[in-house]
């Protein structure tokens, strides 16, 4: 059981003896770096386009930093164990403002959504940057992140599993399109790993922890996606049957309470989840996105008493949720550069993206011909 405990924070600390045994030997990258970034274009090119078309949105700018006191940024994990870069701004100022990069823009899109009168059914799509300087950087985690963070507008009829998988299956048929897309320019691409899946299987965490009671998370998703190499787990921040969530999920956006009925008629909580895939270069499980149904100002208050943050109530978001200022939604994070990285069958996020690798990282990576950008 301890390591069920161990294994609830996002993608967790290892060591890179192990990261060394996870990465593929004798690998060869399909495409040249150059080449390599006309395709990543393409797919980027075809996911705003056609996500935004699927889902009735539009792309606009973002922010990279938020006021700390806004309670706008996204703290990842309920645990508080990753915090953002803080540092004042506003030179002359009698008193700075106290800033902060972004670690995602999960909170601000919501707000956003009243901020360009989006109505319901009508949504917005952004090209996010962020910072997340608490993470063990491997081969698919780096402290720069990159997301097509997305929002759309509901109304309360719509709060249910049905509007949830509906739109995870448009999600992923246009990521499973811009595969295709890729390889009909990039033909490099075809026929060296199993094709993409065409379908994903929904399965809720309670039900993927009863058929594997004794793994932790991580191993559970590793073998499920032995059966289905594409996956959307639901239900994830409630605590299960066993005493612990799939994951801990931060309690103020994603609603992880709502009661839920299950095939056979079994109680089951959340509105929110994630799809996985199975990397065949990587031989892992892969997370390409999070998302979900949006807390009302029940759930909020709810989730946030669970975790024992009742102290966020009195911030200027979660007041907002409260008082009806803003509204209804869904909305995830796509990551691009894990979107990247899986269609273009790269081995590592530094084949996909240019960021800050630790020297011991490198030199494994240079062992094994995988060539990070620097």
């Amino acid at each position: 059981m301890g390591d069920k405990k161990a294994d609830l924070a996002g993608p967790g600390i290892s060591t890179y003896e192990e990261v060394e045994k996870i990465l593929p030997n004798n690998y060869k990258a399909l495409l040249a770096p150059l080449e390599r970034m006309k395709a990543l274009y393409e797919i980027k090119n075809y996911i705003e386009k056609n996500l935004c078309k699927a889902l009735n949105l539009q792309m606009v700018q973002v922010p990279l930093i938020v006021d700390k006191d806004s309670g706008v940024n996204d703290y990842l994990d309920r645990d508080g164990s990753r915090t953002p870069v803080d540092f004042p701004c506003g030179l002359g100022l009698e008193k700075r403002i106290e800033a902060q990069v972004v670690q995602a823009a999960t909170k601000w899109k919501r707000m956003a959504l009243a901020q360009f009168g989006c109505k319901p059914g009508e949504g917005i799509c952004t090209d996010m940057r962020a910072v997340r300087k608490d993470y063990f950087l491997d081969h698919d985690h780096s402290s720069y992140v990159d997301q097509w963070d997305w929002e759309k507008r509901i109304t309360a009829d719509q709060r249910n599993l049905e509007l949830l998988k509906d739109v995870v299956k448009k999600i992923w048929k246009v990521i499973y399109g811009a595969g295709k897309h890729a390889e009909k320019h990039f033909p490099q691409l075809k026929g060296v790993y199993p094709d993409f899946p065409k379908k994903l299987k929904f399965i809720h965490a309670e039900e993927l922890l009863r058929m594997y009671p004794d793994l932790p998370r991580k191993q559970r998703e590793t073998a499920i996606l032995q059966k289905y190499p594409a996956v959307f787990i639901i239900g994830i921040g409630w605590v299960l049957k066993d005493g612990y969530p799939h994951e801990m999920r931060a309690a103020d956006y994603d609603d992880w309470v709502t009661p839920t009925k299950g095939k056979k008629g079994d109680t089951y909580h959340g509105l929110n989840g994630d799809i996985l895939v199975w990397n065949p270069v990587t031989k892992r499980r892969h997370e390409l996105t999070s998302m979900g149904i949006r807390v009302t100002k029940e759930t909020l208050k709810q989730q946030l008493e669970i975790t024992g943050q009742q102290d966020f109530l009195k911030l200027p978001y979660h007041q907002a949720i409260l008082n009806d200022k803003i509204p209804l939604s869904i909305g995830g994070g796509i990551g691009q550069s894990r979107t990247y990285m899986y269609l273009l069958r790269t081995a590592h996020l530094g084949e996909v993206s240019v960021t800050i690798w630790p020297k011991k990282l490198k030199e494994i990576c240079a062992k094994k011909n995988i060539k990070v950008l620097e």
